[in-house]
């Protein structure tokens, strides 16, 4: 269509041009104007027609020129470009005309030279933030070499880059301004004064005076910590001066109303407060040195309940028996009994959780000693209330009770005396050594109850014994006398006896054999009493106690003796073995 329309316009450019000569034709044949100027003018029309048709031709061609030159130009911007923003190299389509792979190219080239523009702005603008972030908070910034133009994945890595360090800038102030919130109340509280450069820097209300880096918060913490320290340092000076206030205010009787009285007006911070106990307790102690006498005698009293807190045996209270029973009353005999009360109230203080265990081990102790003292009472049956199915009960408690104590006794001693490298002892001796001689010293005495009951019953079984006399046989097939309606029971015959269990409420049902006759039974038992198990544990050369616990103890009680005697004097079985209690 576009070919036609231009033959269309040469053909009529033509023509325009043969009508526009005979035109002129026509007007020099009017004029006259000869042939040979006739020729003439229509060469000037010539010339000048080839004349612009030439300088339109030239500038076509330089046109055409500029073009091609163009389409070079463009690229070798285009490559240069798409190296930089590290883009694919740009294809042309096919079947373009020169003119349009021109137009193509510098419109590509338009495109992304403002492309190179808008990265290069926002690459700066990133760099700055970022610098001011890393400065803050003491990072390395995100490597792109100076001069280079970043690539799109390179500019989304800064973004998520400075992301991250505004992130942590946020963290970091939330972190340093609680370390500084904290540093100046401890500061507050204590009343001390910054001194050092970090000291006074960390109650500075200038947010940023501090940069947010690692270091800097480790050395707040350090800082913190010390304060921490030096609070505590603090509070445990008041206290010990708060004590020794107290400790003088019961030694000089102060009135009560007065102790409140200044206890209310010990205000203001820490510092404040541990001068105005120390002013108190100088007071206190210039009083004290009047009533010097009065104040030992109290400090000894304390100290005997501290020594009898702790078991000390007289012999390890002996080595201050001098000072306590010194009656020159001094400033030095003072101290030397302070220092004494100290000390105990140190070591009581230590061995506190192994006296706690030793009391419930007593408790528990006295408890077994009372449950067997009641198994030899008969009213102790009687059930009133289900008195006996609790005293069972607790006789359970105590039985579970005692090993378990010993045990937590032993391992505890172990571990304190491994610990201190020196000998826990209670009243003189070894834990273990006391327990043991508490059940040396009980088992002796229920031998001696034993030996004691036995020959009660012998005595009492010897007045009351009546010959005994054989039965008259009666003769073959006839009566010597009334036939009775009821044998009598004899002392030949079989008796039932019922032993009952001390530590619970079943009955245990038992048929002896034929007992044996009394005078025989007598003959034994006075022979067997003869010498009391008291006699017999004393007629032995004594040895030094051993170790013994309540499993060892009670192992015994469950041996069997082969040697029962099961008679009205059988009420021994009521709660014990011959051994010790049953259970």
């Amino acid at each position: 269509m576009s070919n036609r329309k231009s033959e269309s316009l040469a053909s009529s450019l033509v023509t325009g041009v043969n009508h526009a000569m005979a035109r002129l034709v026509d007007i020099w044949d009017g004029i006259g104007i000869m042939e040979a100027q006739r020729v003439e003018r229509m060469e000037t029309v010539k010339k000048h027609i080839e004349g612009l048709l030439n300088d339109m031709i030239t500038e076509e061609e330089a046109l055409k020129q500029r073009i091609r030159t163009n389409i070079i130009t463009f690229e070798k911007q285009l490559d240069t470009l798409c190296q930089e923003l590290s883009l694919d190299p740009y294809k042309l389509g096919d079947g373009l005309t020169v003119l349009q792979i021109e137009k193509s190219l510098r419109l590509r080239v338009e495109v992304l030279t403002k492309e190179k523009g808008e990265r290069l702005k926002e690459l700066h603008g990133l760099q700055q933030q970022e610098k001011e972030l890393c400065v803050e908070l003491c990072v390395t910034p995100y490597y792109i070499p100076t001069g280079s133009m970043p690539s799109s994945t390179q500019l989304q890595e800064l973004r998520e880059h400075i992301q991250t360090l505004s992130e942590e800038k946020k963290s970091r102030a939330m972190v340093f301004s609680g370390l500084r919130e904290d540093i100046r109340k401890l500061m507050n509280e204590m009343g001390h004064e910054p001194e050092t450069s970090l000291e006074k820097e960390s109650v500075c209300h200038d947010e940023e005076i501090f940069l947010l880096t690692h270091e800097n918060i480790k050395a707040l913490m350090q800082l913190l910590s010390q304060m921490k320290v030096k609070k505590e340092s603090l509070m445990d000076t008041a206290a010990k001066l708060k004590e020794r206030a107290m400790c003088l205010w019961n030694r000089l009787d102060i009135l009560e109303q007065n102790r409140d009285a200044f206890q209310e007006s010990v205000q203001g911070t820490l510092s404040d407060q541990i001068t105005q106990w120390k002013r108190e307790v100088e007071r206190l102690t210039e009083l004290q040195k009047a009533k010097l006498k009065d104040v030992i005698e109290k400090v000894r009293q304390e100290l005997v309940a501290v020594w009898d807190e702790c078991n000390l045996a007289p012999e390890q209270r002996e080595r201050f028996s001098a000072h306590f029973c010194d009656d020159n009353f001094t400033e030095e005999l003072l101290a030397l009994h302070d220092a004494e009360l100290l000390k105990v109230k140190d070591y009581y203080a230590q061995v506190k959780p192994l006296l706690e265990v030793l009391q419930k081990w007593e408790k528990y102790w006295a408890l077994f000693q009372e449950f067997e003292k009641k198994a030899n009472d008969p009213n102790r049956f009687s059930n009133r209330g289900g008195a006996l199915l609790k005293e069972a009960k607790e006789k359970v408690k105590v039985q579970k009770m005692l090993p378990k104590l010993e045990e937590e006794l032993r391992m505890g001693v172990e571990a304190w005396e491994t610990e201190h490298r020196s000998a826990f002892l209670v009243q003189g001796q070894r834990v273990m050594t006391y327990i043991s001689s508490q059940w040396e010293d009980h088992k002796q005495q229920r031998g001696k109850e034993k030996s004691e009951r036995a020959a009660l019953q012998t005595t009492k079984k010897g007045d009351t014994t009546t010959p005994f006399k054989t039965p008259t046989k009666r003769p073959h097939g006839g009566t010597s006398g009334p036939t009775p309606n009821k044998i009598k029971k004899t002392p030949n015959q079989p008796a039932m006896v019922r032993s009952y269990s001390s530590s619970s409420s079943s009955t245990f049902i038992s048929v002896s054999s034929v007992k044996p006759p009394l005078a025989q039974k007598t003959r034994t038992q006075e022979s067997s009493s003869q010498r009391t198990p008291m006699q017999e544990y004393n007629s032995i050369e004594r040895k030094p106690p051993v170790d013994i616990s309540y499993s060892d103890f009670t192992s015994a009680l469950s041996k069997k003796t082969s040697d029962d005697v099961l008679n009205s004097t059988a009420k021994d079985l009521l709660g014990f073995s011959h051994d010790g209690p049953r259970f």
